[in-house]
C-alpha cells in the first residue's frame, strides 16, 4: 500500500535551471558548429565542448532532485524527535520548516491534540513553490494539524514562554551568524522554562564566521550563550552520508 504522496519542492532552483540552460545554449553551439564546418580540428573542438556541457548539465539534472522533491530522510527527524517530550507537548514550535519536510519528519510524535506551529520566511528563491500552503498540506497528508507563520526566526512573533518543544533542523547555519544568534535568544524567550529545544545541523557554521571552528563546539557555544544547558548532544550517523548531523536536545537555563 502506498503511502502518503509528498511534493517538498526543488531547492536551489533558480541556480539550477540556469546551469542546464547554460549547459544547453553550450550543446546546441557546439553541435551548429560542429555541423558547419570543414575543419576537423573544429569538429574535434566542438565534440569535447559538447562532451564538457552534456556532463554538466547531467550532473545539474542530478543535483536538480538533490534532495528529491517527494521523499523524506525520515531517520533524521525520528532520531531528533524521540529525544523530545513532544507526547506531553501543548504547544510546539517548528522554525524554519519551509516546504514541510521537518512537520512531516516529526508527525509521528506529535498527539493529534496538541497546537504546532510551523514559521519560515518562506522564500521561494531558495526552494520552488515554498510557501505557507505547501507546508500545510505536507503536513495534513502526515496527519498534523499546522498553523503556518510567515515570520523570521531572529524575531519570533510568539509570546514569552509560550512554546513546549521547539525544533530547528538544517536551519541555522544557512543564516548570517548574528541572525543565528539571535534566533536562539528568540528560542529561549518563547520556550517555558521546563520546556525543550531540539536542534538538527549539518557539519556546518555560518558562512561569515571566521576561521574555521569545528561545528558541533560552535554550535554548543551558541546554545549555550542564548541561556540553554544542553541535556544530549549526538552525532547522528545515517547510511549514505559521510559526514554526521549533529543532533543538541537542550533546555532553559533557571538563571539568566
Amino acid at each position: 500500500m502506498l503511502g502518503p504522496r509528498y511534493y517538498f519542492g526543488v531547492y536551489h532552483w533558480r541556480r539550477r535551471f540556469r546551469s542546464l540552460a547554460l549547459a544547453a545554449v553550450a550543446l546546441t553551439a557546439a553541435a551548429v558548429v560542429g555541423s558547419r564546418t570543414r575543419s576537423r580540428n573544429r569538429r574535434v573542438a566542438a565534440s569535447m565542448a559538447a562532451s564538457v556541457a552534456a556532463v554538466r548539465g547531467a550532473r545539474t539534472l542530478r543535483q536538480l532532485v538533490g534532495p528529491t522533491p517527494w521523499s523524506l530522510e525520515r531517520a533524521k527527524y525520528d532520531a531528533l524527535a524521540s529525544r523530545l517530550p513532544l507526547d506531553r507537548a501543548d504547544r510546539v514550535l517548528d522554525v524554519g520548516c519551509g516546504t514541510g519536510r521537518s512537520l512531516v519528519g516529526i508527525a509521528p510524535h506529535v498527539p493529534a491534540r496538541t497546537d504546532v506551529v510551523g514559521l519560515d520566511v518562506f522564500d521561494d528563491r531558495v526552494i520552488l513553490g515554498n510557501g505557507p500552503r505547501l507546508a500545510r498540506r505536507n503536513a495534513d497528508r502526515a496527519g498534523l494539524g499546522v498553523e503556518p507563520v510567515a515570520a523570521d526566526a531572529a524575531t519570533l512573533p510568539l509570546r514569552d514562554g509560550s512554546v513546549d518543544v521547539a525544533t530547528a533542523c538544517r536551519l541555522l547555519h544557512d543564516l548570517p551568524a548574528s541572525s543565528a544568534e539571535s534566533s536562539l535568544s528568540e528560542l529561549r524567550r518563547v520556550c517555558r522554562a521546563d520546556g525543550s529545544v531540539g536542534i538538527l545541523e549539518l557539519p556546518l557554521v555560518p558562512d561569515d564566521v571566521a576561521g574555521d571552528p569545528d561545528p558541533e563546539a560552535y554550535w554548543v557555544d551558541r546554545v549555550l550563550e542564548a541561556g540553554f544547558e544542553i541535556e544530549r548532544l549526538e552525532r547522528l550517523e545515517l547510511a549514505g552520508r559521510a559526514e554526521p548531523y549533529i543532533v543538541i536536545v537542550a533546555r532553559p537555563t533557571t538563571a539568566r
